[in-house]
């Protein structure tokens, strides 16, 4: 029977809620079969072992609505549970247009915050339809889906209280688009790693301190990147170009991060990398974990000894954006279907043009000029996002 079948036709919502056990679910609709109702809604939720059943059906025919109450009742006392029973007209009432996705991340999410956010979707006009966790480590993930209000106004909304609130949140557009095949790009240093990789170089020359700080200005965006990449990398002259296989083995992973990848693979997106680091280390990372694209700026080896000068086109902040169109191109993936991770000043482009940019431990400009951000240390969390549980991924054996 469709919505508009339905919107003048009297119905019962019944509601069964009390500890929760096998079978429930098949009795209650085995004792409503027994007076030939049909099934307009269902909903079911089970939280910390407690059912609640809510099931919207049409009012049985010839008078027979006190016998179902009476039936239900009875049904429902049997097993220790409670039933309640509400006459009503109808279906539920329309969702208004505009429809978002609202995920809040919390380490911990408390009530305090969770009260903020749906006060704050309240004051756009939103509705809340739906509320459920997609994960409880290593962070708790709700999802709220929410209607009546434009997905730009809801995310600008939120985008700027979220950092007051104490939480992580991202608002995306509902629609089939979120199940579609996508490109994720992430930065590396400080990103896919933990490491800035100019800086390991810099250790086997001996002048770490310096080249951290000058790196440190152009992730602010207190320096031209460009100018910032030749002065730090000129520094690195003269270092045996055996050091390449030093640092690879020096890189460190950032938690989660073999996750995020290994199970956005297996839902058939494509991954890439783009960095003002090194090609010298991205193509070990991209060896490594089967990534679709990698780019970065490549070290000029001569005579078996870094020259301090970088070879190529240079990846720098427009670069990545220009690189992160030409990754959707190859891959087939409209930009609206991208989603870009970084931490830099230099990530801001290509947070920007992407379909979700999100600012991962990011500096204060690029969490401030982001789409959303994640400041929790585990990459993985990104996953919450895309709307993917926590435990679709272990019951896919990926953690």
């Amino acid at each position: 029977m469709s919505a508009s079948q339905t919107s003048d036709v009297p119905t019962l919502l019944v509601k069964i809620f009390g500890k929760d056990r096998p079978g429930i679910t098949a009795g209650l609709f085995d004792t409503l079969a027994a007076y030939s109702v049909d099934v307009v809604d269902i909903e079911q939720v089970v939280t910390r072992g407690r059912i609640v059943l809510c099931a919207l059906v049409t009012r049985p025919a010839s008078g027979g609505e006190g016998e179902l109450r009476a039936t239900v009742h009875s049904w429902a006392d049997s097993l220790k549970l409670q039933a309640e029973i509400l006459s009503g007209t109808g279906d539920n009432r329309p969702r208004g247009s505009g429809r978002s996705h609202v995920t809040v991340l919390g380490n911990p999410l408390t009530a305090e915050s969770t009260a903020a956010i749906a006060s704050r979707i309240t004051a756009t006009g939103g509705n809340i339809d739906r509320i459920f966790r997609l994960a409880k480590y290593p962070v708790t993930a709700v999802e709220f889906a929410v209607s009546g209000v434009e997905t730009g106004a809801l995310r600008t909304e939120l985008a700027t209280s979220a950092s007051h609130i104490g939480v992580d949140v991202a608002v995306v557009s509902a629609g089939l688009h979120r199940r579609a095949q996508r490109l994720v790009v992430m930065d590396v240093d400080s990103t896919l790693i933990q490491d800035e990789v100019i800086e390991l170089f810099a250790a086997h020359a001996g002048c770490e301190a310096e080249v951290a700080e000058v790196t440190e200005r152009a992730m602010r965006g207190e320096l031209d990147f460009e100018q910032s990449l030749h002065a730090r990398v000129k520094l690195l002259a003269g270092l045996d170009a055996s050091v390449v296989d030093k640092v690879r083995s020096e890189v460190r992973l950032t938690p989660g991060a073999r996750t995020l990848i290994r199970t956005l693979k297996q839902l058939g997106y494509q991954v890439g990398v783009v960095s003002g680091g090194f090609t010298q280390v991205t193509d070990d990372l991209q060896e490594r974990l089967g990534l679709d694209f990698a780019s970065a700026n490549t070290l000029e080896i001569v005579d078996g000894r870094l020259t301090g000068r970088v070879t190529g086109e240079i990846v720098d902040r427009a670069g990545k954006a220009r690189l992160l169109r030409r990754f959707a191109a190859e891959a087939g993936v409209p930009l609206a279907q991208t989603v870009a991770i970084g931490d830099g000043a230099n990530d801001l482009d290509m947070l920007n043009a992407a379909g979700l940019g999100v600012a991962f431990n990011a500096k204060p400009v690029v969490r401030e000029a982001a789409h959303t951000a994640v400041n929790v240390p585990f990459l993985d969390a990104v996953l919450f996002l895309l709307g993917i549980t926590r435990e679709e991924v272990e019951a896919a054996g990926l953690t």
